[in-house]
C-alpha cells in the first residue's frame, strides 16, 4: 500500500469511524470501555484533524473543492459530536448522588441535554459558519410560542428538576400528600412520580403538583417508622398500675424496636376510663399492620393478667360488666381455671376436665432478672405464663441473642415435655413474673382421658417450630416437625394407644 494512500486524511477519518463503530458494537455496554473508547477515537480524531491543518474550532475551511469541504465539515461535526460524547460518557459514570443512579437520572439528563446543546450550537458557529447570537435572537419568537404551547409540561420538568435537587425524597420511600394520597415511589422522571400504594395500585403524581403539595416522608430519615396507639381501661385501678401493665405490653412484644426505648403516657383520666398512649417503632413502615396486631393482643392478655377492663369509646354508655366478672368468680375464684380457660390448647377440655387439671397446677413466681431455665437443659413440666414478661436468649458465646419473649398465656418447657428435646435458650424474667407448672404425669392423665390433645399439641409444636426455623434457623429446631410426626412422638412419650390401633403399644426401653 502507497505512503499516500496511508497518509490520506479521508482514509484516515473512515478507519477511525469504522473501528469505533465496531467497537462500541462489540463493548458499547461497558460505561468505562465506553468512556475510555470515546477518549481514545477523540484524541485520534484531533491528533488527524490538525496533522492536516484542520482545525475544527474555527469556522474558517481550506480548499475549494466541493468533496474537500463535504470532509471537513462532516470531519469537524463528528469532532464536536465525539467530544460531546466523551463528556456525556464522564457524566453517565461519575455523576452519581449518593450512589443512587435512578436518583440522579433526570440531573444526568439535564446536564446530557446541554452537552449536546452547546455541541449542536459549535456545529453551527465552527461548520456552517452561522452567526449563534444572530439564531438565537431571530428563534425568539417561536421559543415563546413554543413554550406557551407547552407550559403544562415544562413546568412538570422544572418541577422534576426542583423536587431532583431538593431530593425531599428518593426512590423507595413511603411518602404521604396532604390529600390522604400515599405509596412508596417506585419511580420519578421528568414529568411525573410513580408511587405504589398499600393496595399495589400505581398512582402517577405530576412533578408540578408534588411541588405545590405539602407530603410526609415516612422513610426519612430512616425507615424506622413511629407508632402510636390509645388504650382506654376502666379506672378500676390506680394509673400508675395500668401504666406499668401497658409498660409490660410494650416489654413482650417482638415486633417492635427496644431502641429507642417505647414509652407510655396517661393523657387522659374520668370517671369512665383511664387513657393511655402507647408509642414505639417499628423496623420499617410494611410491618406497622403486623406490630398494631400483637400489641393489640397482648393488651387484651395483659389486662386480663392484671384483672383490668378495657372501657368502652369515649361518648359511650358504659358497660356495665362487674355483675358477670363476680358470677364467673364465685363459680372459679381459681386464678389456675381462669388461665387455662384463656388457653386455646385446652379450650376443647371440658368444665370438670378443667378443674381437675387446674387444681393439680402448682404456681411459680420469679423475681425479676431470675434465670426460670438454662440452655441446653430439658424441662419436665410444662409451664404457662399468668402475669410478666420473660425473654428467651441464647448464649452464642460472644454476647447474648434474643429469640423471643414471653407474655401471658405463652407456654414453655413444652419441648422437654413432649419430645425430650432441650430448650434453645435461657428463659430469664425481665419482671416479676407468675407462672403455674403443669407436670407430665398430671398433662399425661388429662391426655389419656382425651387422647385428642395429643394431635393439637402436635399441630401446636408443628406450628412453633416451623416459626422458629424461621427466626432461629435450622440449626436451633428439632427434626421431624411434620404434624402427625410430633403426634406420633407425643404418644409414644406418653405411652397412649394410637386412636385407629385397640391393641397397647409395647415400648422398649431405650439403653
Amino acid at each position: 500500500m502507497s505512503p499516500d494512500i496511508l497518509s490520506n486524511p479521508i482514509l484516515q477519518f473512515a478507519a477511525l469511524v469504522l473501528l469505533s463503530a465496531a467497537a462500541r458494537l462489540i463493548y458499547g455496554r461497558n460505561p468505562t470501555f465506553r468512556l475510555v473508547a470515546n477518549v481514545a477515537f477523540f484524541i485520534l480524531l484531533t491528533v488527524v484533524l490538525l496533522s492536516h491543518d484542520i482545525e475544527p474550532y474555527t469556522p474558517d475551511g481550506k480548499g475549494e473543492l466541493l468533496a474537500w469541504r463535504i470532509f471537513v465539515g462532516t470531519a469537524k461535526t463528528i469532532w464536536w459530536i465525539g467530544g460531546a460524547m466523551v463528556l456525556v460518557s464522564s457524566v453517565r459514570l461519575f455523576l452519581i448522588l449518593e450512589r443512587k443512579p435512578r436518583e440522579g437520572r433526570l440531573i444526568q439528563d439535564l446536564v446530557v441535554g446541554v452537552i449536546y446543546l452547546g455541541a449542536g450550537l459549535s456545529v453551527i458557529a465552527y461548520v456552517f459558519s452561522v452567526p449563534v447570537g444572530t439564531l438565537i435572537a431571530t428563534s425568539g419568537v417561536f421559543a415563546i410560542v413554543l413554550g406557551l404551547a407547552l407550559q403544562s409540561t415544562l413546568n412538570d420538568v422544572f418541577s422534576g428538576v426542583a423536587l431532583n435537587l431538593g431530593r425531599p425524597y428518593t426512590v423507595g420511600d413511603w411518602i404521604v400528600l396532604d390529600e390522604g394520597v400515599q405509596g412508596r415511589v417506585v419511580e420519578t422522571n421528568w414529568r411525573s412520580t410513580h408511587l405504589l400504594s398499600a393496595t399495589n395500585d400505581v398512582i402517577i403524581v405530576p412533578n408540578s403538583t408534588l411541588a405545590k403539595r405539602r407530603l410526609t416522608n415516612l422513610t426519612s430519615p430512616d425507615e424506622a417508622h413511629g407508632v402510636t396507639i390509645n388504650i382506654r381501661v376502666l379506672p378500676t385501678s390506680p394509673p400508675a398500675t395500668i401504666e406499668e401493665t401497658m409498660r409490660e405490653v410494650l416489654l413482650s412484644s417482638n415486633m417492635i424496636l427496644k431502641e429507642p426505648m417505647p414509652s407510655v403516657n396517661i393523657v387522659a383520666l374520668d370517671s369512665n376510663a383511664v387513657d393511655a398512649e402507647l408509642s414505639f417503632r417499628v423496623s420499617n413502615i410494611g410491618r406497622v399492620s403486623e406490630a398494631k396486631n400483637e400489641v393489640y393482643d397482648l393488651v387484651f392478655r395483659h389486662t386480663k393478667a392484671a384483672g383490668l377492663q378495657l372501657s368502652p369509646p369515649a361518648g359511650s354508655s358504659p358497660v356495665d360488666i362487674n355483675v358477670a366478672q363476680d358470677n364467673l368468680l364465685a363459680k372459679h375464684p381459681g386464678s389456675a381455671w381462669r388461665l387455662l380457660n384463656t388457653l386455646p390448647l385446652f379450650a376443647t377440655l371440658t368444665e370438670d376436665e378443667k378443674e381437675a387439671l387446674a387444681g393439680s397446677m402448682k404456681r411459680l413466681t420469679f423475681r425479676k432478672g431470675a434465670v426460670i431455665a438454662a440452655q441446653d437443659t430439658s424441662l419436665t413440666s410444662l409451664m404457662v405464663v399468668r402475669s410478666g414478661v420473660a425473654v428467651v436468649e441464647r448464649d452464642a458465646g460472644s454476647g447474648h441473642i434474643e429469640l423471643t419473649r414471653l407474655a401471658p398465656g405463652d407456654l414453655f418447657g413444652e419441648r422437654g415435655v413432649l419430645m425430650g428435646a432441650l430448650e434453645p435458650g435461657n428463659i430469664r424474667a425481665l419482671t416479676f413474673v407468675v407462672a403455674y407448672e403443669i407436670a407430665k404425669d398430671q398433662l399425661a392423665a388429662v391426655m389419656r382421658d382425651r387422647p385428642s390433645l395429643a394431635d393439637e399439641l402436635g399441630l401446636l409444636l408443628s406450628r412453633r417450630i416451623e416459626t422458629e426455623k424461621h427466626l432461629f434457623g435450622e440449626e436451633m429446631t428439632p427434626e421431624g416437625s411434620h404434624p402427625s410426626t410430633l403426634t406420633a412422638k407425643i404418644r409414644h412419650l406418653f405411652q397412649m394407644q394410637h386412636a385407629i390401633h385397640r391393641k397397647p403399644i409395647i415400648l422398649k426401653q431405650d439403653g
